[in-house]
């Protein structure tokens, strides 16, 4: 497991996300990204790291933070749990583990 402090720079990627949109770190510079890593949608621990994300999100976003959870489930997988536990960031499917 790779962990990259707060601060540190990250190399560019891009990847589909739910929403039909594609993340590229690049289009968001200048804001700050919280990109969280779950090994998979509706399980009982990943799915309290996204409610924790969601119930704090409007701090984030004051802060001009913007949030991502990646794993590797499909995008279909993806928009529903998004969508089940009402998320109002986006979720990355990243079957190859390569974010």
């Amino acid at each position: 497991m790779t962990t990259i402090a707060v601060g540190q720079p990250v190399a560019d990627f891009s990847a589909p996300a739910t929403s039909e949109t594609t993340v590229k770190l690049s289009d968001l510079k200048g804001k700050k990204v919280v990109i969280y890593f779950y090994p998979k949608d509706n399980t009982p621990g990943c799915t309290t790291e996204g409610q924790n994300f969601r119930d704090l999100f409007a701090e984030f976003e004051a802060n001009n933070t913007v949030i991502y959870g990646v794993s590797k489930d499909s995008l279909r997988v993806h928009e529903n749990f998004k969508a089940k536990q009402s998320f109002p960031f986006e979720l990355i499917s990243d079957p190859e583990e390569l974010v």
